[in-house]
C-alpha cells in the first residue's frame, strides 16, 4: 500500500523528514510538497544565521527557480555575459541561453525565499531539532519506514517516516550515521572569507595572486567588502578551531602588503580545498542532496545550485514513491542521473583551483589556458560546465539515434495555443509532467491521457523566434516535471512515446 495511506498514515510522522533547511533542503521541501508527499525539514539552527557564504547562483539553477514561478520572489536579479573558469575570463553568451548567473544574491535571501514557499505549500519546518541518531533497520527491503533520534528544545524525542534524506551539508551527520563511503582527496590547504567594513578596498572581482597567495575582494553596499583570502602553505585547520578577524588580516596583510586590522568583520569563516563525493546518494531508505552528497572547492556558485538541482531532480521521483504507483527504478534513476553530475562538478572545481591557486608553477598552465580560452568551441564547452547548461541525462530505454533533445533540458519557449500565451516554464510551475502537442495531433494527445493525474498535455506552438529553435524537428515533447526530456519525437513513434509515459510516469490509470 501506499505509505501515507489511511492504513500506514497513523505509524508515519511524515512521508519524507529532510535533515538541513539550506538551499537545498528547503527546495527538496517545496519539490515534495508539489508531489503530495507529506515532509518535516529539521534544522539544528534556531533561525537563519543571516551569513552568506554564497552570492548567487548559475544559469540553470536560475532555471529551476523560474520553472517553480520563484524568480519573482527573488526581486530584480542582475546577470552578467562576463564569467571565468579558474580565473581567466571570457564571454558565456558565446553559449546560447547561458550568462555567469544570478549575481550580488546572498545566499540568506536565497534560503528565506525558499522557506517561505516550501511553508506556503505545507512543509513542517521544525527549527531547534538537531538530528542525532538513525536506527538500525533503514537498509531492509521490508522496514515500512525509518526512524531517527533529534534532540529539541523539549527534549530528545523519535520521529518516523518513510524516506530520510541528508540535506545537512559536508559534515552531514546524516551520511555518516547511514554508512555512506565519501571517498575523495583532503584538504591540502585553508583559506578565508569575511564581510568586512571599514577598509576601504579596490575591487579585485576575479582575485589577485601575489607571491604569498591570492586574493579576492568585492564590494556587497553600505561600505561592506566580500574578501576572500587564500595564503600559499597554511595548511587546513580543524573545523573546530575558532578563526578571528585578526587571522585573516594578518594573512591578508602577508599577501598584499595592505594592513586592514582597523576594519571590523560581519562575519568570518574558512574553507578548504577538500573534494569528496558520496559513492552512492541511495542507501536503502536513506538519500543524500547537495553538499552532504559532495563538497569541493567554492568556484562560480556552483555548490549552492548543483544541490538545488539535485532536489529538483529528486523531489519529484521521492513523491511518486511514497504515493504509491511510482514505475520501478525511478528512485534510483536519482543516483544514476546525479551522481555523474557531481562528478563533473568535482573535475572542473578541481582543474579550475590547479590554475586560480597554483604558485610559479602553474603560470605555464595558465598561459596556456588563457590561449585555449580565446577558442569559441572552448568557450561554449566551459560555459555549459558551470552553468549546467551542458547537462544531459542517459535517459534509460531511449533507442539510439533519439531526438537530440533527449536528456536535456527544455529551456524557455514561448507557446501559443488555444487558450492564448503561455511557456515551457509556466507549465512546469505545479511540477507535473507536460506532454507538448506540438502538432495537434489527438494520437499524440491519446497516448497520456490515462496519465492526466501526472502529466499535463498541452497543444501548441512555438511563438517563433530568431536563431535556432530547440523544438524544430519534433511534434511533440515528453517533459518531465524536473524540466528534462524524457521523449522528443513525432507521430510515427507513439510507442516510444507510450514507453516513456510509462518508464517515468507509472502505469496508467484504470
Amino acid at each position: 500500500m501506499p505509505l501515507n495511506s489511511p492504513d500506514g498514515a497513523g505509524t508515519l510522522d511524515a512521508d519524507v523528514i529532510v535533515v538541513g533547511a539550506g538551499p537545498a533542503g528547503l527546495m527538496l521541501a517545496g519539490e515534495l510538497r508539489l508531489g503530495g508527499a507529506r515532509v518535516i525539514v529539521t534544522e539544528r539552527l534556531e533561525g537563519p544565521t543571516g551569513q552568506s557564504r554564497g552570492l548567487g547562483f548559475t544559469a540553470r539553477a536560475m532555471e529551476v527557480f523560474d520553472q517553480r514561478g520563484l524568480l519573482p520572489r527573488f526581486g530584480g536579479l542582475t546577470t552578467s555575459p562576463m564569467g571565468h573558469f579558474g580565473g581567466v575570463q571570457f564571454d558565456y553568451t558565446v553559449l546560447e541561453g547561458a550568462h555567469f548567473g544570478a549575481r550580488g544574491i546572498p545566499q540568506s535571501q536565497t534560503e528565506a525565499v525558499l522557506e517561505e514557499w516550501a511553508a506556503e505549500l505545507g512543509a513542517d519546518i521544525r527549527r531547534g531539532w538537531e538530528f542525532v541518531a538513525l536506527a538500525e533497520g533503514f537498509l531492509d527491503a521490508d522496514a515500512d519506514g525509518v526512524e531517527i533520534t533529534v534532540r529539541t528544545p523539549d527534549g530528545v524525542r523519535q520521529l518516523r517516516a518513510a524516506y530520510l534524506v541528508g540535506c545537512d551539508g559536508g559534515q552531514s551527520a546524516v551520511r555518516r550515521a547511514a554508512g555512506f563511503d565519501f571517498p575523495g582527496t583532503a584538504a591540502t590547504r585553508a583559506m578565508f572569507l569575511a564581510d568586512v567594513v571599514g577598509c576601504d578596498l579596490r575591487p579585485r572581482f576575479l582575485g589577485e595572486r601575489q607571491p604569498h597567495g591570492m586574493v579576492m575582494a568585492a564590494p556587497l553596499g553600505d561600505g561592506v567588502d566580500r574578501i576572500i583570502v587564500c595564503p600559499d602553505g597554511v595548511p587546513a585547520r580543524d573545523r573546530d578551531q575558532a578563526l578571528t578577524f585578526a587571522e585573516v588580516a594578518d594573512a591578508w596583510q602577508h599577501i598584499t602588503g595592505e594592513d586592514i586590522h582597523a576594519g571590523e568583520a560581519q562575519w568570518v569563516s574558512s574553507f578548504t580545498d577538500a573534494t569528496r563525493q558520496a559513492s552512492e546518494y541511495r542507501r536503502g531508505r536513506v538519500l543524500l542532496v547537495g553538499d552532504a552528497a559532495h563538497i569541493h572547492l567554492p568556484a562560480g556558485g556552483q555548490g549552492l545550485s548543483t544541490g538545488v538541482q539535485d532536489a529538483a531532480n529528486l523531489g519529484w521521483k521521492l513523491a511518486d514513491e511514497v504515493r504509491g504507483g511510482a514505475p520501478e527504478g525511478l528512485l534510483d534513476s536519482y543516483h544514476a542521473e546525479r551522481h555523474p553530475v557531481g562528478a563533473r562538478l568535482l573535475m572542473n572545481t578541481r582543474a579550475q583551483g590547479t590554475v586560480f591557486l597554483g604558485g610559479e608553477e602553474s603560470d605555464p598552465l595558465r598561459e596556456l589556458f588563457a590561449e585555449l580560452i580565446e577558442y569559441d568551441d572552448v568557450k561554449r564547452h566551459l560555459a555549459g560546465v558551470v552553468s549546467g547548461l551542458d547537462i544531459r541525462y542517459d535517459i534509460a530505454d531511449a533507442p539510439s539515434g533519439a531526438h537530440p533533445l533527449t536528456g536535456r533540458r527544455v529551456g524557455h519557449r514561448r507557446l501559443i495555443g488555444a487558450a492564448g500565451e503561455t511557456s515551457t516554464t509556466e507549465l512546469l510551475h505545479p511540477a507535473r509532467g507536460v506532454l507538448l502537442d506540438l502538432a495537434d495531433d489527438p494520437d499524440v494527445r491519446r497516448v497520456a491521457v490515462r496519465h492526466l493525474g501526472r502529466v499535463r498535455v498541452t497543444t501548441a506552438v512555438p511563438k517563433p523566434v530568431d536563431g535556432e529553435d530547440p523544438l524544430s524537428g519534433a511534434s511533440a515533447v515528453l517533459v518531465r516535471p524536473d524540466g528534462y526530456v524524457a521523449w522528443a519525437g513525432d507521430a510515427d513513434d507513439l510507442g516510444g512515446l507510450s514507453r516513456a509515459v510509462r518508464r517515468w510516469f507509472g502505469e496508467p490509470a484504470s
